[in-house]
């Protein structure tokens, strides 16, 4: 399970999660309790999708030093949309691109990209590693 740190209020859930496949299927279970808890069930397919896609890139890219968790953030914002953030102490900043037909793998931002009306970015944060951030409308 993933450790709390701060309280989680109503309107923002922070967990830190081990660097581990294992938490991926940990990270979603905590965003649909999220969700249900902010009776937010329409958002439900495309915040976990999300989620899954950035939480994958941490572990997979990030290089995090061992001992280094991955931090995920979730906002509720005023007008029914979700805030999803993934912390991690990587370097490695995601960049958007094509994969080929004849890549296994390289499409997951693609689909970030398309599910949130291009709503999705990286930023700095405080210390080591950086955050990718998207937010989560309800399909239109």
């Amino acid at each position: 399970m993933g450790s709390e740190i701060g309280a989680a209020n109503d309107e923002q859930v922070v967990r830190r999660w081990p660097n581990s496949a294992r938490s991926v299927p940990r990270a979603r279970r905590e965003l649909l309790d999220t969700l249900a808890a902010w009776k937010l069930p329409e958002l439900e397919d495309t915040a976990v999708l999300v989620l899954s896609e950035l939480v994958t890139n941490a572990v997979t890219h990030a290089g995090s030093p061992r001992g280094r968790e991955i931090e995920t953030r979730f906002f509720r914002l005023s007008d029914g949309r979700v805030r999803i953030e993934v912390h991690d102490a990587g370097d490695h900043r995601p960049v958007l691109r094509r994969a080929a037909d004849s890549d296994e793998g390289g499409r997951g931002l693609l689909l970030v990209d398309a599910i949130t009306g291009h709503q999705w970015g990286v930023s700095s944060r405080a210390g080591v590693g950086k955050l990718v951030w998207a937010v989560c409308a309800a399909p239109s």
